[in-house]
């Protein structure tokens, strides 16, 4: 379990994240048109899975527009925001927004992503939401980097997680 808080209250997550050098897990989110993508339709990519609990708060919204600014023009880089937002809301938000350089997904139905990368907040007025988390793979699927952000209230390291790209 990995110990964050929010807005100073201690709260936990089921477990933690994937480290780095081990492979990138499988996953089966949904995409804004409620199709269904999973790791294969990104093989050969970088990808940046940008995770948070809800694009319905001024601190994921603010992740979601920095990395559509930085990263989503990286070459041959693929920025995935998931969070257990409804498909809908994810593309009202990015139409709103203009934001076409990050790509949606959902784990409304079950919850299982966040379960399999340990992720999911098990306590507190979130409890079953994801945590703010980054993780980056390389091509081949790789973990280059992690950052858990220990306040969910706060913003993640974009500088960082967009060194691990270069």
């Amino acid at each position: 379990m990995a110990e964050i808080t929010l807005k100073g209250n201690k709260i936990e997550t089921i477990g933690d994240l994937p480290k780095v050098g081990d492979q990138i897990k499988d996953f089966d989110l949904v995409k804004s048109d409620l199709s269904h993508a999973t790791l294969k339709d990104f093989n050969g990519q970088k990808l940046v899975l940008n995770i948070f609990p809800s694009l319905d708060t001024g601190t994921c919204a603010a992740s979601v527009r920095r990395f559509n600014k930085e990263a989503g023009n990286l070459e041959n880089t693929k920025v995935l925001c998931i969070s257990r937002d409804l498909p809908f809301a994810q593309a009202r938000f990015c139409g709103a927004e203009g934001l076409e350089n990050v790509i949606t997904l959902s784990d409304f139905a079950s919850g299982k992503f966040g379960k399999d990368y340990n992720l999911e907040i098990a306590n507190g007025p979130l409890a079953n939401l994801h945590s703010r988390v980054v993780i980056i793979a390389d091509e081949s699927g790789k973990v280059i980097y992690t950052e858990q952000v220990p306040e969910i209230v706060d913003e993640p390291n974009c500088d960082q997680a967009l060194k691990a790209l270069k």
